[in-house]
């Protein structure tokens, strides 16, 4: 206990140390703010030399008025804060993060105008400044100025923040702008006036300076991310609007200024319009991405290419507009009620879609107002001057009457009829048993006939047949009598060719001896003249005995052919056939060495010479000397 009150002095430097604060702020009215906080000053009274009072709409003092007070302390060193007459509280700095913003909101100021929910922006160092913000007519509530990622030093004695989000517009899509603040829109208009210099209105404050109109606005957002204060405007996320390909859309504008109509005198039923005007714009947009305002503008789809429309209860196109056509019903001259399907092609020019839309509004229309009616009506009209089988049968002359006639009713609308096309027909069931107990009947007639032909052709079949059997026997009958006569012909032609055969050769035979006759006088001849030549020419060299020799041996040759041949020829002329035969038989009998006759001369008969016994006598007697042969057995020559 001693040593603690020995030592009580050292315990007063150290409460200095660490109460140095408030003893300073006692003895000095020191403050030290850090540099990461500001002071909010709260004066709690005014000295006698100071006085002055509050206005009574006013919570923030910006003349030393006792109350919260409009000046901050910045980070840093002050004195003279006493702590009995100021309350100072340190505040952080608000942080405003990456892709936010913060709404502020003011509790002094001066009065929002009537009519408007935003305060007009100050400057005042994006809030920074409470005191200069109260002088420059800063006005309470809602503020329409915003402040961005950051760090500030903010009072909230006079300030309040509330985090939000950035607005983002996806790809391909637009902000349709609907504003909270403004100036009423005009009377006749259902949008605002277009302003420029907002900045995408994410400077509202200068939307509002030039002019602007609360309520939906013309001008859209892009694809991006924007600083946009959600107090001051609304943003309606939706699609681009999409034209496809083998489409134009007829651009129907709702907002702008009245126009010079350009549609011309000659049409009567809608105006048609320059771009920017209200009405329908004269040059529709192509295949692509727009962004449009649908609530401003209104695109209708016109289709350029060729469009089918069903008139069939269990068939529709793609595009939908014949959804509610049906099957059409009609009635006969005869009174039979049938139906049938039509499919009508048509087209519609790009630089008529405005006129279209312009006339009826809209696709749909047109169908429903004129290609309905028309077709539906001209079909019935055209049945009622025809039976149903009298219909049935003139379809293509009636489907080509139908495309004439659609074609001049839809030219009136600017509208192309490319074909009409008639698909099935279907009679009543009555009828059509009717019609198909004929058609069986007819048939079945046709079937008997076609069988009866047919039994007609195979009786004719089998008559042919039975015909071609026996003309085989007959042919062949025909065959073997021709086979017989040629036989027989050629045995007659080769008796004939034998006759003819023999008597050549008897023919040949008398030649021969002709010739030999003559050839063996020839060749006497020759042989007496050779001997009388040789006679003659002994003398010459015997080079040309030779050759004369020679000269006579082939004459001498060809002298006892032609005696010989002549020999035979004249002995058959002189002999007769009878003679001739006689003679060769007595040649034979010679050659067989039978002696007949002795070796005498033989004379003619009655004493009287004739030669040509003579050499009958000499040639039989040479044809027997020479079948004389030697002891060796060889001929003597």
């Amino acid at each position: 206990m001693n040593y603690l009150i020995n030592y009580w002095w050292i315990a007063v430097p150290i409460l200095m140390i660490l109460l140095y604060k408030i003893i300073l702020r006692i003895l000095f009215g020191m403050v030290i703010i850090p540099e990461d906080r500001i002071g909010l000053v709260t004066k709690k009274f005014v000295l006698f030399g100071e006085f002055k009072e509050m206005p009574d709409n006013r919570i923030i003092a910006t003349n030393g008025e006792a109350g919260f007070q409009a000046k901050t302390l910045a980070p840093g060193l002050y004195f003279g804060k006493w702590v009995w007459q100021y309350e100072i509280i340190l505040q952080p700095f608000v942080i405003v993060p990456q892709g936010k913003i913060v709404l502020i909101l003011a509790k002094d100021g001066a009065e929002i105008p009537t009519g408007a929910i935003l305060g007009r922006k100050v400057d005042c160092d994006n809030f920074q400044d409470a005191e200069k913000f109260l002088n420059s007519g800063g006005q309470k509530g809602r503020q329409a100025a915003y402040i961005t990622a950051g760090s500030y030093r903010i009072n909230t004695h006079l300030f309040s923040g509330i985090e939000a989000d950035m607005i983002s517009i996806r790809e391909s899509m637009v902000g349709v702008v609907t504003t909270l603040d403004g100036h009423p829109i005009e009377d006749d208009q259902i949008a605002g006036k277009i302003v420029e210099g907002h900045n995408n209105f994410q400077d509202i404050d200068a939307f509002l300076k030039n002019g602007g109109n609360r309520g939906l606005q013309p001008q859209i957002v892009l694809a991006g991310s924007y600083n946009i204060n959600p107090w001051a405007l609304n943003i309606e996320e939706i699609p681009m609007t999409e034209i496809p390909i083998g489409n134009v859309g007829v651009v129907i504008s709702y907002i702008g200024q009245e126009g010079k109509d350009l549609s011309g005198d000659s049409f009567k039923h809608g105006n048609i319009m320059e771009k920017g005007f209200k009405g329908v714009w004269n040059i529709p947009y192509g295949p692509g991405k727009y962004p449009i305002n649908k609530y401003i503008m209104k695109v209708e789809l016109v289709p350029t290419t060729n469009l089918v429309l069903n008139w069939a209860s269990a068939r529709s196109e793609s595009h939908d507009l014949d959804k509610n056509l049906s099957t059409i019903t009609v009635r006969s001259k005869d009174g039979f009620p049938f139906n049938l399907d039509v499919a009508q092609i048509i087209h519609i020019p790009s630089a008529d879609a405005p006129k279209v839309i312009a006339r009826f509004g809209n696709m749909n229309n047109l169908v429903s107002q004129v290609l309905e009616p028309t077709i539906g009506n001209y079909f019935r009209n055209s049945a009622q001057d025809s039976d149903v089988i009298s219909f049935l049968g003139t379809r293509k002359e009636r489907q080509q009457s139908a495309k004439e006639h659609i074609s001049k009713v839809l030219e009136q609308y600017n509208v192309n009829a490319v074909d009409t096309l008639i698909g099935d027909i279907v009679p009543p069931a009555s009828l059509m048993k009717t019609l198909t107990d004929r058609k069986i009947a007819q048939e079945e007639e046709l079937t008997f006939e076609t069988q009866k032909k047919a039994q007609e052709k195979r009786q004719g079949v089998e008559k042919e047949t039975a015909i071609a059997d026996m003309q085989k026997e007959i042919v062949k009958a025909q065959q073997s009598v021709e086979i017989a006569e040629r036989t027989a012909n050629a045995t007659v032609k080769k008796a004939e060719g034998d006759a003819t055969s023999i008597k050549l050769a008897v023919q040949a035979e008398a030649e021969t001896i002709k010739m030999r006759a003559n050839a063996s006088a020839e060749a006497t001849r020759y042989k007496a003249q050779a001997d009388s030549e040789a006679t003659k020419l002994n003398a010459n060299a015997d080079a040309e005995k030779i050759v004369v020799t020679g000269n006579a041996e082939a004459g001498k040759i060809l002298a006892i052919g032609k005696s010989t041949a002549e020999a035979y020829q004249l002995a058959v002329g002189a002999m007769g056939g009878d003679n001739f035969t006689k003679y060769k038989i007595t040649e034979e009998i010679g050659k067989g060495k039978i002696k007949i006759i002795p070796e005498v001369l033989i004379n003619g008969s009655g004493g009287e010479a004739n030669p040509m016994n003579g050499l009958l006598g000499l040639k039989l007697m040479e044809m027997i000397d020479a079948t004389k042969k030697d002891d060796g057995g060889n001929a003597k020559k």
